[in-house]
């Protein structure tokens, strides 16, 4: 078989459709969880801990620009071109895999005990198919 061919095969198979429909749901997911971290679970952990902000937790690993005269904050130096050492958005960016991690397994816990459940019920047994009635009408008709 020819790799345009093998390939053709495994495209129409759909496997490339519901990877594509995967990696798409994720993202959505990925970012939704994101604004979770980010817009909800930071600013209760930062209002706990005294107004912690793990987002300004940073090394400049250069001076800022001559004439520099914003803000000494990750975005603005961010925007201005200076070089990082951003542990406080890792420490983020951490919560946020823990979090996503932790609510895909609770999904996936939950899917599989509803399958087990599914799976446990006994299906209803099958139609007894016309001719095998027939062949039975048949053998009681012949034992009397």
């Amino acid at each position: 078989m020819s790799f345009a061919s093998e390939f053709r095969d495994f495209a129409v198979k759909g496997n490339v459709i519901d990877l594509a429909v995967g990696v798409i749901i994720g993202g959505a997911f990925g970012k939704i969880v994101d604004s979770m971290v980010k817009d909800l679970i930071m600013p209760v952990i930062g209002r706990i801990f005294g107004g912690l902000d793990f987002s300004n937790w940073f090394f400049m690993l250069g001076s800022p620009p001559a004439g520099y005269s914003g803000p000494m904050t990750y975005e603005a130096l961010t925007k201005a071109g200076v070089p990082l050492f951003a542990y406080g958005n890792f420490i983020t960016i951490l919560i946020n895999f823990i979090i996503l991690a932790l609510v895909i397994f609770w999904m996936i816990k939950r899917f599989n005990s509803v399958r087990a459940k599914i799976d446990a019920t006994p299906a209803a047994p099958a139609p007894t198919p016309e001719d095998v009635l027939l062949l039975r009408e048949i053998r009681d008709a012949l034992k009397k």
